[in-house]
């Protein structure tokens, strides 16, 4: 594994809160978290303008923002925002998993947004400074985590469609245990036909509110047709799987070979997504990336050719698909139940990010 590296984490100052949480109720809140509901006591912070660049690296105490009405997030939606989390090990310490990644995915989103780059060292720099502070928020219990979030908005005060000229970063941080809510178990997805994600030439490949923002409605469509999850078609054609509203989505053969969407600009690049190809192609399995259509998905399942189908990304890992509901078919996926693929990737993956396997890749970093 990874040791831990020197960042900025010391450029940032501490300005730690008068009144945290006592131990007893910061244990109770950890015991067993829902997730993003409930937030640790501090949070990270650096503000940056155009005449002075990135300053006042912090840690400050967690609480609400105060923000013109006119701030230019309010009116253009120009923010960006990143997902990963800390695993408290065995031994008590603390680690991560492939944070340049998310760093470097950061940097990639905020050129599409006209957002300035954060720097790798800062964006690593105001994770540790934060589990510094924070880190008994990081829970120790099966299938819990700390979940990072970082992101940046433009907080200049001016209403003109023009790149803002004030931005702030921050990182914040929530104990939390499985997405969904019943844990870890097959769900039903929807597939959206007459609504899209993102087009050619969009916003897909970054990490923005609007792309998520555009994935609501079909939920509620989602929702209304008896599942927990909606995936996109492409908006050229309408006709090839993309991703679902927050993960990527990979399909099984009988012969253990997997598809998965190919990266168009439109699909986000996600981390888990990579690591998982990386497990499988290691594992035996081909994996090719390429067209999906649905029609041949949705063939395969009534055939038996596809055996499995899973989702994938930070906050729910890997997450068994059981059915797919759309206009005018509703299939089973291996029964309703978890199949030996999914399971046994998802093992995989989580026994190096807890630390019950060694981290042949160099992926886990160090916190404390």
């Amino acid at each position: 594994m990874s040791t831990t590296a020197h960042t900025s984490a010391d450029a940032f100052e501490r300005r730690l809160s008068d009144s945290p949480r006592s131990e007893s109720e910061r244990a109770e809140l950890i015991a067993s978290p829902s997730f993003g509901v409930v937030f640790t006591d501090h949070m990270a912070r650096v503000t940056w303008t155009a005449d002075e660049g990135w300053t006042d690296r912090r840690v400050e105490p967690y609480g609400p923002l105060q923000l013109d009405p006119a701030a230019a997030v309010l009116h253009y939606g120009q923010e960006i925002f990143e997902g990963l989390k800390a695993y408290r090990h065995a031994d008590g310490s603390i680690w991560t998993f492939r944070p340049e990644k998310n760093a470097a995915r950061f940097a990639a989103s905020a050129r599409r947004l006209a957002l300035p780059e954060l720097s790798v060292e800062d964006f690593l720099g105001s994770i540790e400074a934060l589990v510094a502070v924070d880190g008994a928020w990081v829970p120790g219990a099966d299938e819990t985590s700390l979940y990072l979030r970082p992101f940046m908005f433009a907080a200049e005060s001016f209403l003109g469609v023009r790149p803002s000229r004030r931005v702030d970063y921050l990182l914040i941080a929530s104990p939390v245990g499985p997405y969904f809510s019943g844990g870890v178990r097959p769900v039903s997805i929807f597939v959206a036909e007459d609504y899209h994600r993102a087009g050619p030439g969009g916003t897909g490949a970054a990490k923005c509110g609007g792309n998520y923002a555009a994935s609501l409605l079909p939920q509620q469509e989602a929702y209304a047709h008896g599942c927990e999850q909606v995936c996109f078609l492409d908006a050229a054609t309408s006709s090839l799987l993309e991703e679902l509203g927050g993960m990527n989505v990979m399909v099984v053969h009988r012969d253990g070979s997997i598809a998965t969407p190919a990266l168009s600009g439109t699909i986000l690049e996600g981390v888990t997504r990579d690591s998982i190809l990386t497990l499988l192609r290691e594992g035996g399995h081909e994996v090719v990336e390429r067209d999906l259509p649905l029609a041949e998905v949705l063939e395969g399942l009534r055939t038996g050719d596809v055996t499995e189908i899973f989702a994938c990304g930070t906050a729910a890992v890997v997450t068994p698909i059981g059915r797919l509901v759309g206009d005018g078919f509703d299939l089973e996926v291996n029964g309703g139940a978890t199949g030996t693929v999914t399971t046994a990737i998802r093992h995989q993956l989580t026994a190096v990010q807890y630390g019950r396997a060694e981290d042949t890749h160099g992926w886990m970093r160090r916190l404390a």
